[in-house]
């Protein structure tokens, strides 16, 4: 059954946020899917990445290291957006899933879950999804998460 299909857009003035995303949990349910996906998943225009790196640098890097790292700013290209989940369910923390992929087929059951995620009782009630949008670099990020729920515990 499809609990929630939520599509959105980010942009760089979103990075370093959340979103938190609430749904309900029925009895019942054998196994929890959730698939984030999000597009692009790189900067393609390298003068803009030269930009923003030579900008970060500036911020996090001390000024004796500076010249050396403008030099050497290729090695860190393509710039990647991230948006990663965590979940929660109505007793607390299920999980975090913090992969570089931009598509993310994830569950968690009974017995078995995605790597980052605990199985355990799949309690009704209230659950959330944490999208964490760690850094968007292009000029938007579309964005889509969908929950779902399977009777059976089919792995």
């Amino acid at each position: 059954m499809k609990l929630l299909d939520l599509q959105g857009y980010a942009s760089p003035q979103d990075s370093k946020t959340h979103i938190h995303i609430p749904f309900e949990l029925d009895e019942g349910c054998g196994k929890l899917n959730l698939r984030l996906q999000y597009t692009p998943k790189t900067l393609e225009n390298r003068e803009k990445a030269l930009r923003l790196l030579k900008d970060s640098y500036n911020l996090y890097i001390l000024s004796e290291h500076r010249e050396y790292a403008i030099a050497n700013a290729d090695r860190h290209l393509p710039l990647k957006n991230l948006i990663t989940l965590s979940l929660d369910d109505a007793r607390g923390y299920r999980g975090a899933c913090h992969r570089q992929d931009e598509v993310q087929d994830l569950y968690v059951s009974d017995r078995e879950a995605s790597p980052g995620l605990m199985a355990g009782e799949l309690v009704p009630g209230p659950w959330s999804v944490t999208l964490s949008l760690h850094c968007i670099v292009t000029d938007t990020c579309a964005y889509r998460l969908e929950v779902w729920t399977t009777e059976e515990d089919s792995i």
